[in-house]
């Protein structure tokens, strides 16, 4: 390649970049904008008042609790407490064994004196076979479903055939919830009479907290530096972009670990996809496509008080297996739907939202990759001129420190959830250095998903590595 072509393309790659990120700023501070008011108001609201409303509300509607678990022995029962402590009317707790290998069931049987029953099963979707079914003597509205091994949405379209309630809220087999939870998020729904099809709360990283029997006793920090990292960019995710898209009804993720869904909707939209990883995202678009086919009127919200706890991975091979699992499953979701990207048809969903996740939450590790490029190429090697070097860069320490370290700044504000002022100027000062470790790190491994999927390998449930958050006793 002729020298004075390679260091042009490496000039117009960095204006590439830099007005990439500018415009990308420039949408966080919209999706900021629209979603400041909800942000103050929940500031101010008195959350206790409104939980002890709808929990005497005679309107309230019954919910299935799903919690499919894949080798999940450490925490599912942990889980299986934290659901039955809901303080909820009337539910029902599905537990479905996805075919473990290891002590998932049994846990779950001796814990909860479980004895057999016959299944009475209906087919609203194909799913692997399930084996046998059991119902705790202790708690009779806890049922344990073991079935052959099918994937995650093979196991909540399962937990879906054997529900029998109007309303069913998935769990992921390693969460908490709090004990209003429940209520918080199907408050949107009960206040609308049934206009909100889905709604889905804050996810909140457990580790480092204290919890006992499935319960947040205290919180806390872990001292991971990786671990608090990823509390940080999760105050991101859910504080900034969620929020703002929500209040647009044009939310596209509602997070695995924790959303609400009116039964009958997702039927007709089909049940979760076992074909892709992303079977949380890939679901929501859908309902959203048979809302706008419809012309229907309902919507999807986001509740932005923290509602659930997740253990985070706490090593770097399990955090780059997650990573990877949600770029793949991300594009895998963004091609099935393709025709939806720019159709006016589709409204605020094809014009923005989907453009959205395409090139901000998707391709952003392909341009943010060619930053980190181009800053070492300028700086090391004197390849790209020093002006685009350090814009460059600086766009690089806004693009990913700054925003986050707003984002913990916010979440101290609104929820005042940090233990002490120790705590937040702890995550401050973590967020501040993300672009300098943590989020390359990042960037690397969701590349390596995009190369995943566009190399078309088969991904599965994987393996975390779960230590467990709850202390049992």
């Amino acid at each position: 390649m002729n020298v004075d072509l390679f260091y042009t393309t490496l000039e117009m790659m960095g204006y590439l970049v830099i007005i990439y990120m500018i415009v990308v700023a420039v949408v966080y501070l919209a999706l900021f904008l629209i979603a400041s008011p909800n942000i103050r108001k929940e500031r101010g609201l008195h959350r206790e008042e409104l939980i002890e409303d709808t929990a005497i509300n005679t309107d309230t509607f019954p919910v299935s609790v799903l919690v499919p678990a894949y080798n999940e022995e450490v925490g599912v029962v942990s889980t299986a407490r934290s659901m039955l402590a809901l303080n909820y009317p009337q539910s029902e707790v599905i537990v479905i064994d996805d075919g473990s290998k290891d002590e998932t069931a049994k846990r779950m049987i001796d814990t909860f004196a479980m004895e057999r029953m016959e299944l009475a099963v209906r087919r609203h979707f194909k799913t692997q076979d399930i084996l046998e079914g059991y119902q705790s003597t202790t708690h009779p509205n806890l049922y344990l479903l073991r079935k052959e091994n099918g994937g995650k949405a093979d196991a909540l379209n399962a937990g879906i055939n054997f529900s029998k309630y109007p309303y069913f809220a998935a769990i992921d087999g390693d969460s908490i919830l709090d004990r209003d939870a429940l209520l918080k998020t199907m408050k949107p729904i009960i206040d609308s009479n049934g206009a909100v099809a889905a709604t889905g709360g804050t996810v909140r990283i457990a580790n480092g907290s204290k919890i006992i029997k499935g319960v947040v006793e205290r919180i806390g920090l872990p001292k991971q530096p990786m671990l608090l990292m990823q509390i940080v960019e999760y105050f991101r995710a859910f504080l900034i972009g969620r929020l703002g898209l929500s209040k647009l009804n044009i939310l596209l993720i509602i997070s695995g670990a924790f959303g609400v869904f009116e039964k009958n909707r997702v039927i007709k939209a089909g049940g979760y996809d076992s074909n892709t990883v992303g079977e949380d995202m890939e679901l929501i678009v859908r309902i959203h496509r048979s809302l706008k086919d419809e012309k229907s009127r309902q919507r999807i919200e986001y509740i932005q008080d923290p509602v659930c706890w997740t253990e985070a991975p706490s090593t770097f091979s399990s955090l780059r297996a997650q990573r990877k699992r949600w770029q793949k499953g991300l594009a895998e979701t963004l091609w099935k739907h393709r025709e939806m990207i720019f159709n006016p048809k589709y409204k605020g969903i094809g014009m923005f939202s989907l453009p959205y996740y395409l090139f901000v939450e998707l391709l952003s590790a392909i341009f943010e990759m060619i930053g980190y490029f181009i800053i070492i190429s300028g700086i090391f090697f004197s390849f790209v001129s020093i002006e685009i070097t350090i814009v460059v860069s600086l766009l690089t320490v806004f693009y990913g420190s700054m925003i986050s370290s707003l984002a913990v700044l916010l979440e101290e504000w609104t929820y005042h959830k940090n233990p002490d002022p120790k705590s937040v100027l702890l995550l401050y000062g973590w967020a501040l250095s993300e672009s300098f470790w943590y989020r390359p790190l990042l960037v690397w491994w969701r590349c390596e998903g995009l190369f995943l999927f566009l190399s078309k390998r088969k991904s599965s449930w994987g393996n975390m590595n779960r230590k467990g958050l709850s202390q049992d006793y």
